[in-house]
Formats: structure tokens, C-alpha cells, sequence
């Protein structure tokens, strides 16, 4: 049972310094604008994403990284003008909740079109542990703003804090999914079998849909089997998956430009591949000079010579990309999860303290053949 305890004017935290440089140190606690929410963390998913961000210095520091969060409210903040806050009849200092850090506007131009990762406030990162707001969950406690809050989940009483924190990583799936023209019965090739990727082929089975599962790992591909897939493959075998039946979609689990230009020979006429791992931009100067060349030299392609577009025109293909959640599926998603239809618990292989975050974000970044989804914890509130 969660008691109430006075909280503290400091904390411990991951702060990110500058590229590969992660410093556990004493921060303030996060003070709260009207209403809001102080959640001291319990859990927090490791996600390539903020890999990305610590290798590759994609954002300046510092900020306090971490946003596939869940803990326990210990503070609800007052309304507008001192008043009483309008969340005293959604929260209670108590609850254990999973958090969602994007939330659009849902009125902007890209909302309409359903774009939500576009949207100008989804853009805007809505939880934060000090510093510019970047989802905080490496640190004993952070502070939700009240343009998130509709992606607020709470945890039921069965379920556990790290079931709450996978909510964020299966929206991102399940959003993907719903990209796809797919019908029960349909085939789908499913390149690798990580996390994300047993995620996807899990919620592709529930849905009927044959999967094809490729990795280039044989211990994933008995986890694949597990997770519902049809049939599968190593990724370095390509000759055997060349005599698959055509495929109706292909999901690019992997940052692979092979996969991808492999993918396209697989799938039928309309067929679809989905980008889902691709989020690192290219360079400046390799996109300039590819330009350039364009522009000398008018080849068909001078960016994959083994990728024919024609394929794409007179074939009617789409290459298609999903990046990050939508928050209108988190019930959905919350049913999914909790209901354990899609069952989270096995994926997690790894935990470790606040502390050790930098070898949580090694290990992520350079996984071996155990491991899969990474969590750091913190105390128990």
C-alpha cells in the first residue's frame, strides 16, 4: 500500500552532458505549474531513440532522458489562480500510472490528417526531470504537464509498473499496424526480431495475419515462434525467403537498407513496406552531394542502385514510414497490454539501478543474444 511521504527538494538523476557522456547526479525535484502532476518513478524503458540522442548528440545538454515511464503519483499540482486543481476527479496522490510524454493538439493542420507525430505540441516533449523537457524518466521522480495528461494510463491492481511502462513502446507498434492495408490471412514479413519486432509480430498474429519472421539469430526466431509467427527465417539465409509466397506487407524492423530494398522485391503488386527503425537522418553533406550528383549525372537512382522506383510506379508499392505514438490508441493499447493478449512480461531480460544507467544504455545499444527490452529501475515508492 503506497504512504505518503514528504518529498524531498533534491533527487538523483542521469544527466547527459554532451555525446556519450552521462553524469548521475543531485538535481532539484521538479516543481509543479497548475495542473500537474509529480510522479516518483518506479521504472523506465531504455529506447533506441534516446540511444540515438546519447551517441549521436542530436540535442544539446544537458537533459534527463528516459520516457517509457511509470510510477506512482505523490503530488497533484493546484488549478489556475490557486484554486482547486480539475484533476481531483481524475487523480488521486496513490495511483500507479504508465505516462505518455507526446500528446498533439488534435485541431492543427496535421492533426486533421491523422499526422500526429507532425503536429507542432505533439513536437513538444510534455515530461520532464529539470532541464529542457526530455521525458525525465532516468530520475527519482519527474513532472507531467498538463498538455500530456490525456495520455495518462492507470495501472490496474494486477498488473506491474514495468507492464505500465511498455505501454509507450506498444502504441508505437500498434500505430504502425494500423498504417497497413492488411486483411486476415494476409502475409507479412516481420525484419527482426528484437522487442519491437516480437511486438510486432504478436499483435500481427492476434489480428489473424500470417508472419514471416526474419532475424539473424536463431534464439530470436524460437521467440518469434512463441510470439505467433508462421514461419521463420534467418536474415542471412535470403535465398529460402525468396521462395516464400509474395508477401501482402513487410515491416523493416532493423536500421537495414538491404532489408528494406529486399522487402520491395518480396511484396506483391500493392503490396506495402513499412519503415519503422529508420530514424536517424542522413548527414547534410552526404544529402548536398547526393544532390549534386543528381543533378550532373541523371542516373534513374544514385542512392540504391538496386532499388528500381518503377517497381514502385508501375507495381502500385508503397513505402511507407511510422515514427513514434498516437495517444488515441492508448486505451487500446492499455486493454492490450493489461489484458496480457499481448503479454510483456517475457521481453524484459535486463534490470538495473538509477545508478548504472550508462551500462543499461550500452548494453541496449550493443545487444547480445539474451538480451531484449532493458528497464531501469528505481525504488519502490
Amino acid at each position: 500500500m503506497f504512504r505518503v511521504t514528504a518529498i524531498p527538494k533534491t533527487m538523483r538523476a542521469v544527466v547527459y552532458r554532451g555525446v556519450n557522456d552521462l553524469r548521475f547526479e543531485t538535481v532539484p525535484v521538479p516543481r509543479l505549474g497548475a495542473n500537474e502532476l509529480l510522479v516518483k518513478v518506479a521504472v523506465c524503458g531504455v529506447c533506441p531513440t534516446d540511444i540515438k540522442k546519447i551517441h549521436y548528440g542530436t540535442v544539446p545538454p544537458p537533459r534527463i532522458f528516459g520516457h517509457e515511464t511509470a510510477g506512482t503519483i505523490v503530488k497533484i499540482g493546484r488549478g489556475k489562480n490557486g484554486g482547486a486543481s480539475v484533476l481531483a476527479s481524475r487523480f488521486k496522490v496513490g495511483d500507479r500510472v504508465a505516462l505518455h510524454h507526446h500528446v498533439p493538439c488534435l485541431d492543427c493542420h496535421c492533426c486533421r490528417h491523422r499526422a500526429f507525430a507532425q503536429c507542432a505540441q505533439y513536437k513538444r516533449t510534455g515530461i520532464t526531470a529539470g532541464f529542457a523537457p526530455a521525458g525525465g524518466g532516468y530520475a527519482e521522480y519527474v513532472r507531467v504537464m498538463d498538455f500530456v495528461l490525456p495520455g495518462v494510463v492507470k495501472i490496474p491492481a494486477r498488473n506491474s509498473f514495468e507492464e505500465g511502462a511498455l505501454l509507450e513502446p506498444v502504441n508505437t507498434v500498434l500505430k504502425a499496424v494500423r498504417r497497413l492495408n492488411l486483411l486476415p490471412g494476409d502475409r507479412v514479413l516481420v525484419a527482426g526480431q528484437g522487442p519491437i519486432g516480437l511486438m510486432f509480430t504478436k499483435i500481427l498474429q492476434l489480428q489473424g495475419i500470417r508472419v514471416l519472421a526474419t532475424d539473424l539469430l536463431a534464439s530470436r526466431l524460437k521467440l518469434a515462434k512463441k510470439f505467433g509467427a508462421r514461419w521463420t527465417q534467418l536474415a542471412h539465409q535470403p535465398s529460402t525467403i525468396n521462395h516464400q509466397p509474395s508477401l501482402d506487407a513487410a515491416i523493416i524492423a532493423v536500421p537495414s537498407d538491404a532489408a528494406v530494398t529486399q522487402a520491395l522485391q518480396l511484396v506483391r503488386g500493392a503490396g506495402q513496406v513499412l519503415l519503422f527503425a529508420h530514424t536517424k537522418r542522413a548527414e547534410v553533406g552526404s544529402q548536398k552531394s547526393e544532390v549534386r550528383g543528381q543533378r550532373s549525372n541523371p542516373q534513374p537512382s544514385t542512392l540504391n542502385p538496386q532499388l528500381d522506383f518503377s517497381s514502385i510506379c508501375l507495381d502500385e508499392k508503397d513505402l511507407i514510414g511510422s515514427y513514434s505514438s498516437d495517444f488515441t490508441l492508448q486505451r487500446e493499447v492499455a486493454r492490450l497490454v493489461f489484458s496480457r493478449r499481448l503479454d510483456v512480461r517475457p521481453l524484459i531480460t535486463h534490470r538495473f539501478p538509477l545508478a548504472q544507467t550508462a551500462a543499461a544504455i550500452a548494453l541496449a545499444s550493443r545487444p547480445t543474444e539474451d538480451s531484449l527490452k532493458i528497464l531501469v529501475t528505481a525504488a519502490a515508492p
